[in-house]
Order: C-alpha cells, then sequence, then structure tokens
C-alpha cells in the first residue's frame, strides 16, 4: 500500500477567512495556520479525525490557481515522496514531474499524473505537524466524493496499483412503476400493473485511505441530463448532478461528507445560523447512512454534506 492514509485534503473557496470562520463558529473545527509552498504566505488548515483540509482561495498558485470552487486534490501520506512516487510508477502510475515543490508547512510533495488517476489530482505529501483536538461536532471526514466515469479504472488505480482496500461496492437505483386503471360505474376498478421503468442511478465504490473513503460515483444508464430534475434529493437528482459536472470539469473530485452525530439536530443548527441546505432533515444515502447536504453558497462554492451512519466491521 503506498502511503499512510491523507494528509490533507484541498479545497478552494471565495473568500478563505469567511469560510474559516464559518467552520470554527459552526462546526467547532480549530485551524493551524500553515506556510503554503515555499513563499511566506499562510493558510488556516483544520485537523479532523487523521486527516485536515486545507482552504485556498479561488486563483491560488498551490491549487494550479484554478477558478473553480470545490475539493481540489489530495495529500497522500508517505515519508519519502520520491520512494514512495518510484512505487507508484513501477505500479503504472507515473508522475507528472519528477520535480519535488514544497508543500504545506515545510513539507515536500510530488504530484502522481492525473491521467492515471482517472482525474483524481493526487500528490504524495510528507505528513503535517498539526494538533488534533478532540472531536465536537465532526467525528472525523466520512468519504471524498468523486465523479467517475469508470469505476472498474477506478478499481484498478487505487486498490490494484496503490494498495489500498475497497470497502464496499453497491448500485443505487430509482424506478418509476406504472399502474394502468380502468375505471367503470357497473363494474368496478380494474388495475394493470405495467414493468418498473428505470429512471436513474448511480454505481458506488468506496475505498478506504486512512480514517476515511473515496466514494466513486458512476452513472448506471445513459438517460440524458436534461431530462431529469437539478439538485440533490434522489437518486435521479444525485446522478444528474454527476453527471453534469462530468459533463463541464471532466471526472474528478466532487464534494466533501464530514461524519457526524445526530444529523438532523446539526442541519437544525445549521439552519438557524443562516446556512441554506439542500437537505433539511437526513435522508436515506450510500451505506445505510443519513446524510444531509448544505448549499455550496454557503460555504465559499464548496459541495459538502453531513453523514450520520452505524460502523460495521
Amino acid at each position: 500500500m503506498i502511503g499512510n492514509g491523507l494528509a490533507y485534503l484541498s479545497v478552494v473557496v471565495r473568500d478563505v477567512a469567511a469560510v474559516a470562520d464559518m467552520l470554527n463558529r459552526d462546526f467547532k473545527m480549530e485551524a493551524s495556520m500553515l506556510t503554503v509552498g515555499s513563499g511566506g504566505n499562510r493558510t488556516p488548515v483544520f485537523p479532523v479525525g487523521k486527516t485536515a483540509i486545507a482552504l485556498f482561495e479561488v486563483g491560488d498558485p498551490f491549487v494550479g490557481g484554478t477558478e473553480r470552487t470545490g475539493v481540489h486534490h489530495l495529500g497522500v501520506e508517505v515519508d519519502f515522496p520520491v520512494s514512495a512516487a518510484l512505487t507508484a510508477g513501477e505500479a503504472g502510475i507515473p508522475m507528472l514531474s519528477d520535480s519535488l515543490e514544497w508543500g504545506l508547512g515545510g513539507t515536500q510533495r510530488l504530484l502522481l499524473d492525473p491521467k492515471a488517476t482517472g482525474g483524481v489530482v493526487t500528490y504524495l505529501s510528507e505528513p503535517l505537524n498539526v494538533p488534533r483536538p478532540d472531536p465536537q461536532v465532526v467525528e472525523r471526514i466520512d468519504h471524498i466524493g468523486v465523479a467517475s466515469e469508470d469505476n472498474n479504472l477506478a478499481r484498478d488505480v487505487f486498490t490494484r496499483r496503490l494498495g489500498w482496500e475497497m470497502e464496499s461496492t453497491q448500485t443505487d437505483t430509482e424506478v418509476a412503476q406504472v399502474v394502468e386503471t380502468f375505471t367503470s360505474d357497473k363494474y368496478g376498478v380494474t388495475y394493470r400493473p405495467k414493468s418498473a421503468e428505470l429512471v436513474g442511478g448511480v454505481r458506488v465504490a468506496f475505498v478506504t485511505i486512512g480514517d476515511c473513503e473515496l466514494e466513486f460515483l458512476q452513472n448506471l444508464n445513459s438517460q440524458s441530463v436534461d431530462q431529469v430534475e437539478r439538485g440533490p434529493g434522489s437518486t435521479r437528482q444525485d446522478q444528474n448532478v454527476i453527471n453534469r459536472f462530468i459533463q463541464s470539469r471532466g471526472p474528478g473530485l466532487h464534494h466533501l461528507a464530514l461524519k457526524v452525530r445526530d444529523i438532523n439536530g446539526q442541519l437544525s443548527r445549521l439552519e438557524s445560523a443562516g446556512h441554506t441546505l439542500i437537505d433539511t432533515r437526513g435522508r436515506p444515502g450510500s451505506r445505510q447512512a443519513q446524510i444531509g447536504f448544505i448549499h455550496p453558497a454557503s460555504l465559499g462554492g464548496l459541495l459538502i454534506h453531513l453523514v450520520e451512519r452505524e460502523e460495521i466491521a
């Protein structure tokens, strides 16, 4: 297995200071200010579980100057980036560049070729040195959502080649059942059910890295995104969100999911704090979880959802 888990997760937002304040105030997360690259700039990094969430402004060189908000890249924790990169190369996952670059907090890192990782931008990074406060609201990162074009490729890259464990797979579907009726004032009502029709679905694969998972979401059927409603709220709508993301950006990191207790209580508290919610109460999600999405406009363009679920060994 390459890496000890995730050192950090890089996310891009509008107004880092405002988002950092909300994470501290509303999610009870504490930040460490770490240097960025070789310059003197610093950015807030929020330890959560065994990893950390690092915030960057739109256009920051550390995230390639991207103008798009959201989850940008993984920093896989390795003790020796060059050795780890050579091992990955021998497994068929080459580096994009063989030059070490400065990462967070004085660490060094190397970038794997995103073409070889299904669009998941992945750095091999030395461990971060940050304090680990006890969780108050967020227990840890539950998973990082990935918009995937091919879950078989994801399985090959992240389990067979990089050596991480496949936690579970599932298929989420939404079907419509049409019933034809014949109503007579003399003979009553006759019902004829017709075949169920698949209206939406995603293939899901969870790959464990450290204390969280990568959740690969692949379109199950070929239905046009123009034929389904927009926004999360059901399997069909979730499929639409993934389709539209891939059409506009290509496959890659999509959203961040945080594990909490009492999801309905947390959603209510966030709504009272002024956040716009997509789900005001938990709804069924993968792995027998209850999930609830927060609108990205509330967190500087970052799509987050909360997860409440029981661990199954």
